[in-house]
This record gives C-alpha cells, structure tokens and sequence, in this order.
C-alpha cells in the first residue's frame, strides 16, 4: 500500500474543529507574538495585544475565514527602526518610541483599509504561480530558522543533555503530529502533541525550557495582564510628526498588506475555496488601528498559525474567533498554566508547519518549467529569507513582467504578399506594444516596396502609446517616399490615435476590432 502523508485535509470543518483549532492556534501564538515584540524592542504584553486584536478583528470582518493574524516578523523588522527613531525624538528619559509606535499603526489602519475601499486588493492576481512558489518556500525557511533560535538558552546553543532532551521531545511531537490523523481526527494532532509533550514535561519533572524561561530569557517577567485599555497616542500633533511616521507607515501598510494577500492566497488554494482581497484590506487596516488605540503593535496575516488551523480542522470564522478569545483568556487567566507549555513541543509543531509549507513540487518541476520561472523561484525565495517578503514578491512580479515583455516582444512577425495588382500586404501576427517596436519597424523595408502597400492588423493588437507612434512614424516614412500606406482592422480608439488616419485608414466597421489602447492621455482618446 503506498504511503502518502497529507497534511492538509480539504474537508469542510464543524464547530468542534473549530473551537479545538483555534485552543491549538492560541497556543502557538503565544512564544510567536513574544519573539516578535522582543525583535520589535516592546513588551512581550504588546506583541500579545496585538496579537489578540488582530486576529479577533480580521476574524470577524476578514475575506479569508480560517486565516489567522498576529504580530509578524516582517513587520517588527520596520518596527526596530521606528521605535528607536522615536526614542530619540523625545525628552530624555521619555521612551516616546512606543507612542509613535501607536501612532504609526492608525496611519498604517488607514492606509489599508483604502486600499481595500479602492478595491486594489485585486491586484494581488498579477503575482505569477512561480512567485508564489517562491513565496511559500522562502517562508518555510524563515520559519525553519526563527525555530532554531529555541535551541538557545541564555543566548547560548544548547548542548549535551540539554540539547537531546529538546530534540526528543521535538521529535515526540512531529510523531504524534504523523500518527494520530492515521488513527483519528477527532481532535487536532498539534492540540493532542501539545498536551501529551506539555503532560511528560511537567509529570515527568523534566528539565527543558518552557515559555516562562523563554520570556525571562528576553527580559520579561510573564503573560500575565489585564485588558487592554483605549488611549489616545500622545505625541506631538505637526507636520514634523506627520514626515516621520508616513515613510514608516506606507512601509508596514505595503508590507502587511503583502504578506496578508499572498497568504490569503495560499489558503485559497490549500482549501480550494476564494476569499476576498479587498474585504481583507479593510480588515487588516481596522485590526491595526485598533491596535494603535489599544497598544498592541500590529501585524497582518500568519502563514505558519495560518496552516497550523487549516491542518487542525479550522475553516470559518470561529477558529480564528476562538483563536484570539482563548490568547486574552491566558493572559487574563491562565498565564501560570500557559508558561508551563514546553517550548520544544510548539517548535516541533512549526517544524510540521515547515514541512506542510514548502513546496517540494519545485524539486519536481525544476526540469520541466521554463529556466525564467526557476530563476524567479530561487530569487523569490532567496529573498524573502534575506531581506523581507516586501521585497521579494516585488522583485519577483518585476523580474517575471520583464521576461514576460521580452518574450512577447519576439512573437511580433509579419506575413509578407504581393497580390496581381502589385499591392504589397503586410498581415501582422502578435501584440504591438513598447516592447515589440523595434522589431515590428524592421519588418518593413519602405524604400523597396511598391507605390501602394497595406498593412493589416487583423491578428495583432495595439497596446500602449508606444505601439501607436511606431504606426505613426511608419506610415510618415511610407508617405516621405511618395508611397500610399493603408491600414487595416484597426480598434476606433486606435485610429483616433493615428495622425492623418482620414487618409490611411480602411475603416470596415462590422470586421474591425474594439478595444481600448493604454496610453498615458486618456482625454485625448476620447477627443
């Protein structure tokens, strides 16, 4: 019998799947938000906010049910920066970083929710497969290393016993986490790892590193809080204030907003279901100027607790609901219990994610996908995991556009005929645009062709400004020679575009096309 692991199940899921998700993905969201405010230099009670209200808002009002939001490495990265910069603005003593902080995050809010207003969200469709390949696997790498810095204690490697003592129950996690959906699926593999790891830990009275040490380790004193307050951010309200925190708001809205689409995206395809981009922007932006009201640093959409629920059974909005409820009951009420939690059975549960993440396809594909698309993969991939996911879906959509152009660029040809008049035809096949020009002037050679000549764009397309001024100084070079030029199967906007195009131009209105051409001066295609 052929062995086959799947990690994600494309079922529908039921209230109980769920609520027991969302307990599994409360759990993993703990040491993730914790991690990320110490990156973001906050407290871990901040990354913990934020996280709460993240995912609670985009929950409820989100385009993607089953997603889970939280405060995310991309966006602490930005935040290093900005809480410094702020720091040193104010008095000294004054620590103001945080209240820029809070600041930028509703600038940030409003920045998203219009993009989701102005339905940009859509957008996120221009991002080719082989980015998204990049995307994933660039991820399952940066979630990989982030794991490795739980092997430290103190800022040291563990070593000997210590080490094999983690690694075991790493392992003890991963097996339960491959086993238990072959024997049932009742409850969630990575709720069930979690317990029966966190069970031996504390029974067992072994010693291994916990989310309490892990929080000590970076300076703080636990998870345990009240509830967040609403507060105004008090900063000085000038121009000077506005300069500073734009720049670093335009950059977390585009970089939330990126990595919340594209794992929206993910999870779409994971589940085959769609959800709605714009709707997300909305709620992304919502989320994080909640936060900047409340003091949670913000964030956009988790990849990793993102899978971890789909893998767990969580397909509707409860999940993610029950999710960011059960993370305030642990900081309200069961910090104590929460702290307890080995840090060794959370890493071997985003070990799983990793290995649900990757796309290993790739190595599959690798000999059969154009050596364009294998260069944006690694690229994309190489990327992400040494700048930040901003970047490398940029530079992977542009990279892919260039190749794209390029290769459009030499489909342009021309069929060439003499017909018993000795009118010459020109029939050009492919698209005609900036790219393409060039090539398309060298199929005509003026100076040898006879005094009448027609060119027939039947199965071609005009596409940008460029195209049209190349028709425009062909038909000037045919006419400096004395020559008559007609031009054939033309869209109506296109003749509006051509100079003189009362004298060039066969009109045939039920053969020709109807399109509109980009252009930069829209007015004047109307004129």
């Amino acid at each position: 019998m052929k062995f086959e692991f799947k990690f994600i199940d494309k079922k529908q899921g039921s209230i109980k799947d769920d609520v027991l998700s969302g307990l599994t993905v409360a759990l993993a969201l703990v040491p993730e938000a914790v991690a990320f405010a110490f990156v973001a230099g906050v407290s871990p009670i901040v990354g913990l906010y934020g996280a709460f209200m993240m995912g609670l808002v985009t929950s409820i009002f989100g385009g993607r049910p089953g997603m889970i939001s939280g405060a995310t490495g991309a966006m602490a990265v930005v935040m290093v920066s900005l809480i410094k910069q702020g720091n040193e603005m104010g008095a000294p003593g004054e620590m103001m970083g945080l209240q820029y902080l809070f600041a930028t995050l509703i600038l940030v809010g409003i920045i998203q929710m219009s993009a989701g207003f102005f339905k940009l969200g859509k957008f996120i469709r221009l991002v080719p497969h082989s980015v998204m390949m990049g995307f994933v696997n660039g991820l399952a790498i940066v979630i990989f290393l982030s794991q490795l810095n739980m092997f430290k204690s103190g800022g040291e490697w563990l070593s000997g016993g210590p080490l094999f003592t983690m690694l075991g129950l790493v392992a003890g996690t991963m097996l339960i986490m491959i086993v238990l959906p072959k024997i049932s699926k009742a409850i969630p593999a990575a709720l069930v790892g979690i317990l029966v790891i966190s069970g031996v830990v504390i029974l067992g009275g072994i010693e291994t590193e916990t989310v309490k040490s892990f929080i000590q380790a970076g300076g703080g004193s636990g998870i345990k809080a009240g509830l967040p307050s609403f507060d105004v951010p008090m900063i000085p309200l000038t121009l000077e204030t506005l300069k500073f925190i734009f720049p670093y708001a335009l950059i977390l809205a585009s970089v939330g907003l990126i990595e919340s689409l594209m794992t929206l995206n993910l999870v779409d395809e994971l589940t085959e279901t769609r959800g709605s981009g714009n709707r997300e922007c909305v709620a992304q932006g919502a989320a994080n100027m909640v936060n900047g009201f409340f003091g949670g640093m913000g964030g956009c959409a988790m990849i990793g607790q993102s899978i971890i629920n789909i893998k767990s059974g969580g397909r509707h909005r409860l999940s993610g609901i029950v999710a960011s409820i059960a993370l305030l009951v642990f900081i309200l009420f069961a910090s104590s219990y929460i702290e307890m939690v080995p840090i060794a059975a959370l890493v071997g549960v985003m070990f799983m994610v990793v290995i649900g993440t990757f796309a290993w396809s790739t190595f599959n594909v690798m000999n059969k996908i154009p050596v364009s698309d294998l260069i944006v993969i690694i690229l994309v991939t190489v990327l992400t995991v040494i700048f930040d996911l901003a970047i490398a879906v940029l530079a992977g959509v542009i990279v892919s556009a260039l190749v794209f152009a390029w290769e459009n660029a030499l489909r342009i040809r021309a069929r060439k005929s003499t017909d018993e008049h000795g009118i010459k035809h020109y029939e050009i096949y492919g698209p005609l645009f900036f790219g393409s020009t060039t090539l398309f002037n060298s199929k005509f050679d003026v100076q040898n062709d006879p005094a009448e000549v027609i060119i027939d764009f039947k199965e071609s397309r005009i596409m940008d400004q460029s195209a049209i001024e190349a028709i425009n100084k062909l038909a000037e070079r045919y006419q400096k020679e004395g020559k008559t030029i007609h031009l054939r199967h033309l869209s109506i906007d296109c003749i509006k575009l051509i100079r003189k195009a009362e004298k060039i131009c066969d009109v045939n209105i039920v053969e020709d096309p109807n399109y509109f051409v980009a252009i930069d001066n829209y007015k004047r295609m109307l004129s």
